[in-house]
């Protein structure tokens, strides 16, 4: 269903037609005019420029900037962690660390993190396959305040370029003699939005995705022992994590036109809730699925989903994950868990609210 050109994603001709309620709403339109909600030519513009900006270049070269951060968290854990205390590595590693690294490559000043950090955990309901009037409103207020934000940031560094991703959409959409855009003709809404979404979508998932590797791992006391004999497999560690208990269990796809899937006729415009944390269980492609094993070598895992909404940030997400784990390795080598984790609440994202740990 991801790859397949008979399934779209929901766009804002499905949204006026099926979500009446969203008409007007800050939510509704960034949600379906996004890369997230587009299709076909409106997707391709969006994201060729995205991907340009998140080069294998540019992500190499934030390996040492990650490298520091990782260093610094992990030392504020290890002062909450010491005398035997209890320390909640979500609120003080797991969170913060996706947060000040697309921060840094957005060029979002550390003051301004936190309260964005609020703002891009409220735009993050819009995820949920069902969404109540609390999530419509959270979304809104996420949203505009973001969008109000990032507005902001593009005209200073219109004024004041710096060596960012801001900088570098704002330089995108000027044009040259001819009146060609090398930034594909994106309207400033269109690159404010880039923005809020490279910046929400670059914490919210990443900081699932590391609490619950490392969840995941401290569960299963034979593949941490593992990986402190083989800190190679840390790479392979991270992709069973994401097939095992990954932070974006499902997405939402419609039809094209009239198909069949597993047998089930389909017409055109049907709705289907495809579920990629089951298909990591299934056992047909995943032997013994509902065990943790590093280093599997069957299946295939869709943590960042597939085809062309591929995650752009993937390669980004996965580094982080890396520097993390292997200095975790290194520092603290019999960490353990320390009371019952707290899971965010709605189905659209999976992470833990907290995650006490011991040294």
């Amino acid at each position: 269903m991801l790859t397949s050109p008979d399934f779209l994603v929901p766009d804002r001709e499905w949204c006026e037609r099926r979500i009446p309620d969203g008409a007007g709403r800050p939510a509704a339109d960034f949600f379906y005019s996004s890369m997230l909600g587009t299709n076909h030519g409106a997707h391709d513009r969006l994201r060729r420029l995205v991907v340009r900006e998140l080069s294998a270049r540019r992500v190499a070269a934030l390996g040492l900037r990650v490298e520091e951060t990782v260093a610094g968290l992990l030392d504020d854990f290890a002062e909450a962690a010491a005398d035997g205390a209890d320390a909640d590595f979500q609120d003080l590693v797991a969170l913060p660390l996706p947060v000040a690294v697309v921060g840094d490559l957005i060029g979002v000043p550390a003051a301004d993190r936190l309260r964005l950090r609020q703002l891009g955990d409220d735009a993050g309901r819009l995820l949920e396959p069902v969404r109540s009037p609390e999530d419509w409103a959270r979304a809104d207020r996420g949203v505009s305040g973001l969008r109000e934000y990032f507005t902001a940031l593009l005209r200073e560094r219109r004024a004041r370029p710096a060596d960012d991703l801001a900088s570098a959409l704002a330089r995108g959409q000027r044009t040259d003699g001819a009146g060609e855009s090398d930034g594909a003709g994106l309207t400033e809404g269109e690159l404010v939005d880039i923005l809020v979404l490279v910046f929400a979508a670059g914490f919210e998932t990443t900081a699932g995705l590391l609490g619950q590797a490392v969840h995941a791992l401290l569960t299963q006391p034979g593949q941490w022992a593992l990986l402190r004999r083989r800190p190679d497999l840390v790479p392979a560690a991270l992709e069973e994590s994401l097939r095992w208990d990954g932070p974006v269990p499902m997405t939402e796809r419609i039809a094209a036109r009239p198909t069949e899937l597993g047998g089930l006729p389909l017409p055109a415009g049907a709705s289907v809730i495809t579920v990629m944390a089951a298909a990591h269980r299934d056992p047909e492609w995943f032997a013994d699925p509902d065990a943790f094993v590093v280093g599997r070598v069957d299946g295939r895992v869709l943590g960042f989903s597939a085809g062309v909404h591929y995650c752009v940030g993937a390669a980004l997400a996965r580094l982080e994950g890396a520097v993390l784990l292997r200095a975790m390795l290194r520092r603290f080598p019999e960490l353990r868990a320390a009371g019952p984790p707290g899971r965010r609440t709605g189905d659209g994202l999976r992470g833990f609210t907290r995650l006490p740990l011991t040294v």
